[in-house]
């Protein structure tokens, strides 16, 4: 079932004004998801899956052009980002548990399945989904998020990939994550959009906007936790293999991911295209917005 509520509807004035968009929640899987729905109804569903430290609003610039071009967008903010809801404790941000909120908010719309998009951690979940719930996928596009066999094989061989994911590590400590995220104004997590990405890709008003988010009682640890429960909880899957129609987008300039990474995980796709964009950071929705919504629909337009 979906509801809205009068004081989460600000969240969709953040949308362009010629966009009719409405702020819902959702209950699925035993929790409350904010989500941000458009389009008309009847129309093939498409779910954003957004990723760390983001929330909804960072697929903004897709969200218009998809409905434009015929398609039912939903845009969860997911569990433990700022209006949806924040189970206590590590073990509810199993990434199992992430891909069965979004099975359950598919079938919220009264669908047998969507075509589903997810960049970082919420690519982490469309690859769970598409790996533990194929059904449900109609196709599924990834965006700088690497395979979970992929990303593992490389953590144990790749030295350089090690090297770039120290953070995920000290993200395991208790409190003190937070502690540092939280000072000066979250300093260290506008550092990781604004020094990550292409200059001027974040504006002041957006950093202002993922500020309010961060600040929701409970986001910090709750995201966190993803880190944390992907530690203590390595998934297991009954395939490695993707059989749904695939496509992979990367921007090579990642910090935090290595382009080997992507040229990897197509090897484990069954049907699949790799775009790889030069010049591009881990950031590719906010840098190639055009040009990501473009491959998104080129694919979408490929069929099952």
């Amino acid at each position: 079932m979906a509801s809205s509520t009068s004081a989460r509807l600000e969240t969709a004035a953040e949308l362009p004004s010629s966009l009719e968009a409405e702020s819902t929640v959702r209950t699925v899987n035993g929790i409350e998801l904010h989500v941000v729905a458009a389009g008309d109804e009847a129309d093939p569903l498409v779910v954003l899956l957004h990723g760390f430290p983001e929330f909804w609003y960072g697929w903004r610039h897709q969200i218009e052009p998809l409905v434009d071009a015929g398609y039912r967008v939903l845009v969860p903010d997911q569990r433990g980002y700022n209006l949806s809801e924040k189970p206590d404790g590590v073990r509810p941000y199993r990434t199992r548990e992430c891909s069965r909120d979004v099975v359950e908010l598919i079938a919220s719309e009264g669908r047998d399945g969507a075509r589903v998009v997810g960049h970082d951690w919420g690519g982490a979940v469309a690859w769970d989904l598409a790996l533990r719930h194929p059904e449900v996928v109609d196709h599924l596009a990834i965006v700088n998020a690497p395979h979970p066999v992929v990303y593992r094989h490389h953590l144990l061989s790749n030295p350089e990939q090690l090297r770039r994911s120290w953070y995920a590590f000290t993200f395991q400590v208790p409190w003190l994550p937070e502690l540092a995220s939280r000072a000066g104004n979250f300093a260290l997590l506008e550092r990781a959009l604004r020094e990550m990405a292409a200059p001027n890709t974040f504006t002041d008003t957006d950093l202002d906007r993922y500020r309010r988010a961060w600040r929701q009682d409970g986001a910090l640890t709750a995201m966190l936790n993803w880190y944390r429960a992907a530690a203590r909880y390595p998934p297991t899957f009954p395939r490695e293999r993707v059989g749904v129609p695939t496509l992979i987008v990367w921007g090579t300039d990642d910090v935090a991911l290595t382009t080997e990474l992507a040229i990897d995980a197509d090897q484990y796709c069954d049907r699949s295209r790799l775009e790889l964009l030069s010049d591009t950071s881990h950031w590719v929705q906010h840098e190639r917005p055009e040009r990501l919504t473009e491959l998104l629909l080129e694919s979408f337009a490929d069929g099952p």
